[in-house]
């Protein structure tokens, strides 16, 4: 029911929020507010000196995020059908890819 998803998307949105603030890179800041009732179940990431071939090279990834003009990734894990395992393998196709950058 509404809850229980409700639940794992707090869940998942905060697992996507400490993945990030794991990697400890200097160039990302989330933007989203950190209160889960005040964000859904998005994450507003902002990628200092990005350009939107980061959002082409997730893509290419298989990794769904949304672009945001000038150097912000929108990622929303969907409780409905995302995994924490979906998550993991979104910061670490992020990390290779900045890895690159």
């Amino acid at each position: 029911g509404m809850p229980a998803l409700r639940k794992k998307s707090i869940r998942l949105t905060g697992y996507l929020e400490y993945l990030i603030l794991e990697l400890q890179n200097e160039h990302i800041s989330i933007i989203t507010p950190k209160d889960p009732e005040q964000r859904g179940c998005q994450l507003s990431i902002q990628v200092r000196n990005a350009d939107k071939s980061l959002h082409t090279k997730l893509s290419q990834a298989n990794v769904i995020t949304d672009w945001r003009t000038p150097d912000v990734i929108r990622c929303a894990p969907v409780p409905l059908y995302n995994s924490f395992q979906d998550v993991y393998h979104l910061v670490n196709k992020l990390k290779v890819i900045l890895y690159e950058y």
